[in-house]
């Protein structure tokens, strides 16, 4: 004899338990067939629910009779055995129908939350596709807009700073010019000015010069008034001398010296002499201080127009310091418009840079939560696969019930007359050798994860 035993066992290791609180349905089915050689033997076939949570078998056993029985209790063992496996039936049934209904009404709230997933990740991939379609391109055209003026307006400044800086060196190196020009004049002054006061120190050394000649001709004036005088006092004594001698006659008039006409002749040689000493220092003298006038007037002329140049240069210099002041005040605006348009754009640029860090991180969220409800649905069709399979085993379990209903119990109790009838017979087996095969298969999300063999011989 042999018997054959394959058992199928999911494990409950699947994404139904994270997803709905509760615990999958695990189904153990073990299926049992014994092939008996003697015919000794009576058979009884049960179908029951086991104590374990959702687990339905299906178990036959087969009775050994050690003894013969007569018929009128074969035939009431029959009906007692029939109401027992009816009365078990309809209970395993009930708890059947109401396990399935249980089933029923957790797959439809699957049904609905799948759904639900499925609405929700496709208005996560609207609002994902609209943000990417319409947000980030407008932020972008704004930023590129902006960008594009920006650079206009820092081209132009930098154009315009160019031209001023181009204007300020020009008018630096007029500058230069101009005081080069200046120290030149300045030097040209001192030295006229170096000029003039040796001139003017020749001018007094000629006025000193002409001081003293003027006291020569007044003393010489003084000496020939003396001179005069003193010529006058003498002619005034030899007059009288002479009134007083008249009387005296002199013989020899040719031989006596003639003192007025040596006075008159020294008179005139002094009067000629100092006459040509007045007119030549008269002459030296306005000589010389025509010279010095020419040259004082010429040098006056000469310190005029260097005076008239310096404040015509010191007008320059000072209207191109007032430009430059003005150009560096243009200038210093300038950058300081440069660095607050720089400061703008760095702070208009990290905002944009803060915003496209925000849409990307938004975005990225977005593809995070829908890559979980990604994951969730895959696992809610893990699941729904599952319960496929247990749906599936419960279908088949329900068909072999139904197809074991529509078998006609009156076949049981002719089986059991003919066994009775036979078991009257005469018994000469005492043992019997049975032979086991337990196969065992494990399967997790509708994987097949572990398959096992047994063999077992027993002896009854």
């Amino acid at each position: 004899p042999e018997r054959t035993t394959m058992s199928y066992r999911t494990a409950p290791h699947s994404s139904y338990k994270k997803m709905f609180g509760g615990e999958r349905v695990a189904g153990r089915t073990s299926y049992s067939t014994r092939q008996f050689s003697s015919p000794m033997r009576s058979s009884r076939v049960s179908y029951g629910v086991s104590s374990g949570p959702n687990i339905y078998a299906a178990k036959t056993q087969r009775l050994r009779s050690s003894s013969a029985m007569p018929r009128l209790a074969s035939e009431n063992l029959d009906f007692s055995l029939s109401d027992a496996i009816n009365s078990e039936f309809m209970t395993n049934r009930t708890n059947e129908k109401a396990q399935m209904q249980s089933l029923n009404d957790r797959f439809a709230s699957y049904i609905e939350k799948v759904r639900f997933l499925e609405q929700q990740n496709k208005i996560l991939l609207a609002e994902l596709e609209q943000l990417r379609g319409k947000g980030t391109s407008r932020v972008g055209d704004l930023y590129e807009d902006e960008m594009r003026e920006l650079r206009r307006q820092v081209d132009q400044l930098t154009n315009e700073k160019a031209r001023v800086e181009v204007h300020r060196d020009n008018l630096a190196d007029d500058i230069d010019r101009l005081r080069q020009k200046l120290q030149e004049e300045i030097s040209q002054r001192e030295d006229a000015e170096s000029n003039m006061q040796s001139f003017r120190q020749d001018v007094d050394n000629a006025a000193l010069a002409r001081l003293d000649l003027e006291r020569k001709v007044e003393s010489l004036q003084d000496e020939i008034n003396f001179l005069k005088k003193l010529h006058d006092e003498e002619m005034l004594e030899l007059q009288n001398q002479m009134q007083q001698q008249q009387h005296v006659q002199v013989d020899m008039e040719m031989a006596k010296p003639d003192l007025t006409a040596a006075l008159r002749d020294v008179r005139l040689q002094y009067e000629n002499l100092a006459s040509k000493n007045i007119h030549e220092s008269e002459e030296w003298y306005k000589s010389k201080f025509a010279d010095l006038t020419e040259a004082a007037a010429r040098n006056n002329d000469a310190l005029r127009v260097a005076k008239q140049e310096a404040n015509d240069y010191r007008r320059q210099v000072q209207a191109l310091t007032c430009e430059v002041d003005a150009l560096k005040g243009t200038n210093e605006s300038m950058e300081r418009q440069i660095r607050e348009l720089e400061e703008n754009f760095s702070l208009e640029t990290g905002s944009y840079q803060d915003t496209i860090g925000h849409l990307e991180e938004d975005i990225h969220n977005m593809k995070d939560e829908m890559a979980r409800h990604l994951r969730e649905y895959q696992d809610l069709l893990n699941v729904k696969m599952a319960l496929d399979i247990e749906i599936a085993t419960y279908r088949k379990l329900l068909e072999g019930e139904e197809s074991r209903i529509t078998t006609p119990l009156p076949s049981f109790s002719s089986l059991n007359l003919r066994e009775t009838m036979i078991d009257s017979k005469p018994h000469f087996e005492s043992t019997t050798t049975k032979k086991v095969l337990i196969k065992t298969i494990e399967t997790r999300d509708g994987q097949v994860i572990n398959e096992s063999t047994q063999n077992h011989d027993d002896m009854e």
